[in-house]
């Protein structure tokens, strides 16, 4: 999945670091990969949306979003870095609003039916903010865990990963060299909101873990230096998990063996976004 995130990063890259960056080849695709966004749902969205946006226009993949809240614009970023963006490229995303967990797994469960009409398959599936749907109605309690998130993580997780084979499956056999179907979704646990019922980590973050083979976390940064810069945010980004290969990784990884890559995010003032890689 690093290969859609990377893509994003590298399209949405500063200036300063493009020259830094044309000798770093960009990393193979990973088959059948998925990434869970770790952070701030307000970033982790606009991420999303970078990222189903990169994949339809420079890529060419049909993308299904899901998100409980209305998509109302599009990210500054997008509207300044891509003003000729293809009304084309936009129509091969797919927006779905499913209110509820129960809503979502039906959805996504009937993926496949929609390949009967639709002449291409998706090859990316997006869930936005999981712990709406998982902490919603339906999805367990708003004060503190309940054992029934975890399972209702858990068979959400399973059953994206199986469409995703399933949708892998009928892209090669429409097309031998079609790209697997990939899944990126978000999620903001409560021990970075501060509403963590007890020490230890988040539980439902750690079903995630299972399932999902990269983890893109976001990080903010808070320091003096940050704030000096005269930016509205700084975020580091830091890539990892089982999915994270030696072929995805930059030449500083080969002194840090098991460390995935890591990037930082710029927000200006005005909300553009910009990528650096460290």
């Amino acid at each position: 999945m690093t290969d859609i995130l990377t893509s994003v990063f590298r399209t949405f890259m500063s200036q300063t670091d493009v020259r830094k960056d044309l000798g770093v080849t960009p990393p193979p695709p990973t088959p059948r990969s998925s990434a869970l966004v770790v952070g701030e749902h307000s970033v982790s969205r606009s991420v999303l949306l970078l990222a189903a946006v990169t994949a339809a226009s420079e890529m060419g993949m049909r993308v299904m979003f899901f998100t409980q809240t209305q998509i109302q614009s599009l990210p500054v970023s997008l509207q300044k870095c891509v003003p000729s963006l293809s009304p084309e490229s936009l129509k091969k995303i797919k927006f779905s609003y499913p209110r509820t967990v129960e809503e979502l797994l039906q959805q996504v469960a009937s993926l496949h039916e929609s390949t009967n009409t639709s002449p291409t398959p998706p090859s990316l599936i997006i869930v936005d903010r999981l712990e709406g749907y998982l902490r919603g109605p339906g999805g367990g309690s708003h004060s503190g865990f309940h054992p029934g998130e975890q399972s209702c993580a858990a068979h959400l997780s399973a059953l994206l990963c199986d469409s995703a084979a399933f949708l892998t499956r009928l892209l090669k056999q429409r097309s031998s060299s079609s790209s697997p179907c990939r899944i990126i979704a978000s999620f903001q646990s409560e021990v970075d909101t501060g509403n963590a019922g007890r020490e230890g980590g988040d539980p439902v973050l750690d079903v995630l873990d299972r399932y999902f083979q990269v983890r893109c976390t976001l990080d903010r940064d808070r320091s003096y230096e940050a704030a000096a810069a005269g930016l509205r945010e700084v975020w580091h980004i830091y890539l990892s998990g089982t999915g994270i290969t030696e072929a995805s990784c930059t030449k500083d990884c080969e002194d840090r063996p098991g460390v995935g890559q890591e990037w930082q995010l710029l927000i200006s003032p005005d909300g553009l976004m910009e990528f650096k890689l460290v």
